[in-house]
């Protein structure tokens, strides 16, 4: 029986060693014999193990949030609600006015005072789910919607943490390795800082990560004619048909002219820039960016070198904006893009989930506004406080400090526990060089990036492994100086060791998970390689240490001294 349960320990042990050595030096591919050579083994080790910022140089970015645009166009939206939720309603009040800087607020006068609690609660219901961050009063015949501090605060974390969503998918789409992302600084300051291992040239990276994707289809304020929207020569033009003051449910804006579309959802046939011209368009907008499904690079019609942006709407939106144009034959629809008409279409018949957005696109241009576009809208724009390029080259002095510092503490324990504890050291030494070997397997698997810190981990393993063997070793010492037999000894050494060494162990993972929740970026690196060498240790000091002691036992029969 003894025989039989050491050779399943052996077949289990040779398994798993043989496994974790393919894990760490094997390719991700079929396999050739040139992988398997010195250089082979380099190159595979440098792919399968991902280094941090520290290691593997890359760029530093810190980016704080403008979360006084979130409250500033929540005003202004929530303003233009309101006033067409008065006007449908024939409501007896004047437009209202929006107010932003120090504070936000709208001003409703109404002119009718006896319907001023009608007045209020209809431009409540209008609010929506908006209603919850408004405070109303009233003076007179004044109704005030204020933005309390506490609003303020809550609109202003939420913008932060949905642009920390947007950034980590747009890194995620454009292919940056191992990136992090995460807030930076107090709370109050809304920061992210962003670290892309690898990524010297960041200028691209930086542009996708502020560019702005505010996607609008709106309504062009036009006579209903076939041959042309109704557009002004300057923005002067477009404000004085309005008679020189825009409202809260109007905007002016910018249109690059191109041959237009016949029809809705069909493309200018020539892409030519001509001369820049002026639109006004209904607020707020039939549907916005948060209603995409999809948004693709697609090459123009004609081929060559023109891309254009085909998108398509989630099936709210599709309705909505089914139902809008249904109810708005031989009107102008337009693409707004960041504050610009992008195209303008007529209307001939009801447009249901897609669209397009043409213009002069490179093939590269058309993919990051489109990934963009996919990612969403950032809720504000962001700006740069801070930038840091790590060169390769420090990272590499920090490979090297870090491997020779885990060698030379390697070796030195290796002579140690040869000299001190003699035959049984070898056994201690075994246990140590497998519990390397799977602790970089565990680290290839669960794909974490390997730092400073992190080596830092490994070397600390290193000691809390050999703190094990030397545990084990005292108490089969102590279990010999009673006058048990040789078996006895290693038996009872291994039981009672075990209890001590699963009490270091148990607490010093609880303290590392403690880093890992609350600790940042390199703090959490050096917690995950401690925890995942001291799990590797239960294996390798106990099951591994124990194995080989049975395997000693077994070649003869009778024990008479052991090299402990």
């Amino acid at each position: 029986m003894k025989k039989k349960n050491l050779l399943q320990r052996t077949i289990i042990i040779a398994i798993v060693t043989l496994l974790g050595l393919y894990i760490v030096i094997g390719p991700r591919r079929r396999p050739t014999l040139h992988d398997f050579t010195w250089s082979g083994i380099k190159a595979t080790l440098a792919e399968n193990i991902h280094l941090g910022l520290d290691l593997k140089g890359g760029t530093h970015l810190v980016m704080r949030v403008k979360t006084d645009e979130v409250l500033k166009n929540l005003t202004l939206a929530d303003a233009a609600t309101i006033n067409k939720a008065i006007k449908d309603a024939g409501l007896p009040a004047k437009e209202a006015t929006p107010e932003t800087g120090s504070s936000y607020r709208i001003v409703l006068e109404v002119t009718d005072a006896s319907r001023l609690a009608q007045v209020e609660e209809a431009a409540k219901k209008s609010l929506g789910n908006d209603q919850s961050y408004w405070t109303s009063s009233t003076s007179g015949n004044t109704v005030v919607f204020t933005l309390p501090p506490s609003a303020q605060s809550l609109l202003a974390e939420q913008a932060t943490d949905q642009a920390q969503r947007i950034i980590e998918s747009r890194l995620d789409a454009v292919g940056v390795a191992e990136p992090l992302v995460q807030r930076h600084g107090s709370q109050a300051s809304h920061q992210i800082l962003v670290q892309m291992p690898g990524i010297h040239d960041p200028e691209r990276v930086k542009q996708l990560l502020k560019a702005e994707s505010k996607l609008e289809l709106v309504h062009i304020v036009s006579p209903p004619s076939p041959q042309a929207a109704q557009t002004y020569n300057t923005e002067e033009e477009a404000k004085a048909s309005l008679g020189g003051t825009v409202p809260t449910n109007r905007r002016v804006l910018p249109y690059a002219e191109r041959n237009e579309p016949t029809a809705a959802g069909q493309p200018a046939t020539d892409n030519a820039q001509k001369q820049k011209k002026w639109v006004v368009v209904e607020s707020p907008a039939v549907v916005d960016g948060n209603e995409l499904r999809s948004a693709n690079a697609v090459q123009a019609q004609g081929g060559g070198d023109s891309y254009q942006i085909a998108f398509a709407l989630k099936p709210t939106g599709a309705k909505k904006f089914g139902a809008w144009t249904g109810a708005n034959i031989n009107e102008y629809m337009g693409v707004v893009l960041n504050d610009e008409v992008k195209s303008i279409a007529f209307i001939k018949s009801q447009i249901n989930d897609q669209g397009e957005i043409s213009g002069r696109f490179t093939k590269q241009s058309a993919d990051d506004l489109a990934l963009t576009l996919r990612s969403g809208a950032l809720p504000a724009p962001i700006e740069y406080q801070e930038e840091r390029t790590v060169g390769p080259s420090l990272g590499a002095d920090s490979i090297r400090s870090g491997v020779r510092a885990s060698l030379f503490g390697l070796i030195f324990v290796v002579v140690f526990m040869l000299f001190y504890y003699r035959g049984a050291g070898v056994n201690a030494v075994v246990a140590l060089l497998l519990n390397m070997i799977l602790m970089l397997a565990g680290l290839i698997i669960f794909q974490a990036t390997l730092t400073l810190p992190g080596i830092a981990g490994i070397i600390l393993t290193i000691g809390m492994a050999v703190d094990s063997n030397v545990l084990i070793f005292e108490r089969i010492r102590e279990e010999l100086r009673t006058g048990k037999t040789i078996p006895s000894a290693v038996e009872q050494g291994f039981a009672r060791a075990f209890v001590t060494i699963i009490d270091t162990h148990v607490t010093t993972i609880i303290s590392s998970m403690f880093l890992f929740v609350f600790g940042t970026g390199p703090l959490r690196g050096f917690a995950v390689t401690l925890v995942l060498g001291l799990l590797i240790n239960l294996f390798s000091a106990v099951y591994v240490s124990r194995t080989i002691f049975m395997w000693e036992l077994s070649r003869k029969r009778k024990l008479e001294s052991l090299s402990i």
